[in-house]
């Protein structure tokens, strides 16, 4: 079957389109703007990619046309797609309906730590032999790729573990994308408001959780923490599955700190007796980690890994690319690359970087760059959220239409706000020069979604040629 993906580019569609590509099927597709790692990626699949969205090349007519949730009514390709009555469908509802039917599927939600949770849960099954499939919203270090297709483990059944996030569909399917997945064991690490472009409020999230909820068979099982309120009003709606619920001191799993910052922890299942029980000794800290361990390891219980397995394979876990991904370090200056999307990610990362120091301080460069946070709406939130820093340097870009001075002067400790690269960059270095002048170590993370202009490169650079 030949595929043409519109909006190729983006990380779900294009680890979808490798995906179709690896099970065998013809796949071409469109975007925009197309530029490395994804285009490389695809390029290196064999995947056709057409800049723009000239009509023309859906001429001669692909067999299906998968359309990403970026598309809406106006484009050229989407226009044409309509009035020739081809045939087309959503990202999500093709991956569920082709790939996913005949699988065991692990869906990893929330709010917060999807990628990261379902990364480890992928880590865990692959280093068990369960040869498992997956797709995931970044790129598992342990892998290499965002996605891959999997195969048969020993005991016959095929397991595939993918991030399912609540985001729309498509512009004809406004349903969340994790509707679609034909989910069996169901992960939620928590649940607060985001998403405001799509979402008028949390009920209307927790709408979409609930959905998801229902569609889990009886057989299946959802894993939720025990002390979220949010997750407990979706669960109270109704659930016809088993709960397995995680976190509390009366929840079935339980984990038990053996150094501050998450860097070893004991993780405990208590339903049942002899009391099951395993450590976890690894290179990552923050409990925001240990809780997202905790629910992977709870996943991987429920298709017959033990505690033991999950283990020793998380003690082994590399990490993922763009979550609190080291990308420098010399001369105790280290630079550290973040995805943080939101206040509670923020705060979390910072808080769990400035338990596992033990000297040394922290510089946080902040780019609000999500939709909701574009949108201004946790602005009251952020200053809280860098708490743990010693200084932030928050970048108001051309696309927040909002004062960020507020946020800076509510900040507890040293703050700025910067409005061009040049003094972003040149405020950072005199950080580092401070510091390094009083034989201070500089621990520097970089907080954005995106691309950041080539910040992190900028600063990279020129660390590296004042190294020398």
């Amino acid at each position: 079957m030949h595929l043409h993906i519109l909006g190729i580019c983006g990380t779900f569609m294009g680890s979808l389109a490798q995906l179709a590509k690896a099970a065998g099927h013809r796949v071409t597709g469109s975007d925009m703007n197309i530029y490395p790692p994804m285009s490389m990626q695809l390029q290196q699949a064999g995947i056709e990619i057409v800049q723009g969205y000239d009509p023309s090349q859906l001429q001669p007519a692909p067999d299906l046309v998968v359309v990403g949730n970026a598309l809406s009514r106006g484009n050229p390709c989407v226009e044409f797609v309509l009035d020739q009555k081809l045939p087309y469908t959503s990202g999500p509802q093709w991956l569920g309906e082709t790939l996913l039917r005949h699988r065991h599927v692990l869906s990893v939600s929330g709010t917060h730590g999807k990628t990261s949770t379902g990364s480890m849960l992928a880590k865990i099954l692959h280093s068990a032999g369960y040869n498992p499939g997956f797709l995931i919203g970044g790129v598992p270090q342990d892998f290499g790729v965002s996605a891959q297709l999997g195969g048969t483990a020993a005991d016959g059944k095929q397991y595939f573990v993918v991030e399912a996030d609540e985001y729309d569909s498509a512009f004809f399917d406004k349903r969340s994308k994790f509707v679609h997945y034909q989910t069996d064991t169901l992960v939620i690490n928590n649940l607060e408001f985001d998403h405001a472009d799509i979402f008028e409020n949390l009920a209307a999230i927790q709408r979409q959780f609930h959905h998801c909820i229902r569609t889990v068979p009886s057989m299946g099982t959802v894993i939720y923490p025990a002390d979220d309120p949010n997750i407990t009003e979706v669960i109270s709606q109704g659930c016809w599955s088993d709960q397995q619920r995680f976190g509390s001191s009366d929840a079935a799993w339980q984990y038990q700190l053996l150094a501050a910052d998450g860097s070893a922890f004991e993780l405990m299942h208590c339903d049942g007796q002899p009391q099951e029980r395993a450590q976890v000794r690894w290179q990552h800290s923050g409990l925001h980690n240990v809780k997202n361990a905790l629910a992977a390891v709870a996943a991987a219980y429920q298709v017959g890994v033990s505690i033991e397995q999950s283990c020793k394979a998380l003690s082994e876990f590399i990490g993922v690319k763009r979550r609190m991904e080291l990308i420098y370090d010399h001369n105790s200056i280290r630079v550290y690359d973040d995805f943080a999307h939101h206040p509670t990610a923020i705060k979390t990362t910072l808080e769990g970087l400035r338990a596992s120091l033990d000297e040394g301080q922290i510089l946080a460069v902040v780019e609000p760059r999500s939709a909701t946070m574009k949108l201004g709406v946790h602005s009251a939130r952020l200053s809280d959220a860098v708490a743990a820093a010693d200084q932030v340097l928050w970048y108001q870009n051309s696309e927040i239409n909002w004062d960020l001075s507020a946020v800076a002067s509510a900040c507890e400790g040293r703050a700025g706000v910067c409005g061009d690269m040049d003094n972003l960059l040149s405020q950072t270095l005199a950080f580092v020069r401070e510091n390094s002048a009083a034989g201070i170590a500089t621990q520097i993370v970089i907080m954005s979604n995106g691309g950041f202009e080539g910040f992190h490169g900028q600063l990279t650079a020129q660390l590296a040629a004042q190294a020398n």
